[in-house]
């Protein structure tokens, strides 16, 4: 489960945890949108929590790394990250404009913040893993 970098070593599995987030909140996502209107909140809460866990285990095992090409992990992250909040920041507007409130809008919220962190993880982190390591 753990990735190989460009040298060899054995990194943590970042890109499998935030992966399994990216398919936890695509699978809430479906389960919400399947309802025409009141849509029952336990399933997708709990996969959007489990989703937040996911990534923040991913942020916490991404900081344990040392000697990684972090010049080049910044550089796409950042990039990846302006893209996919665009990409949330509508999707958000969207369910705004349908006039979904209160707690559906929560938990909307949450998969959407999960969504704009992951995708940006797995492209930086993949792209970082298979750089050369220059000094930050």
């Amino acid at each position: 489960m753990s990735a190989i970098d460009l040298h060899g070593r054995r990194l943590p599995p970042v890109a499998w945890c935030s992966s399994v987030a990216l398919v936890l909140v695509i699978v809430g996502g479906i389960d919400l949108a399947s309802y025409a209107r009141r849509a029952p909140l336990t399933l997708p809460t709990t996969l959007a929590v489990v989703a937040s866990l996911l990534m923040m285990t991913s942020f916490a095992l991404l900081r344990g790394i040392a000697n990684f090409s972090w010049r080049t992990f910044r550089l796409v992250y950042r990039w990846a990250l302006v893209a996919y909040v665009i990409v949330a920041g509508m999707i958000e507007f969207a369910f705004v404009h349908d006039h979904v409130r209160g707690a559906p809008l929560l938990v909307v919220t949450l998969m959407l913040v999960n969504f704009a962190l992951s995708v940006p993880m797995n492209i930086a982190f993949t792209t970082a893993r298979f750089a050369e390591v220059v000094a930050s």
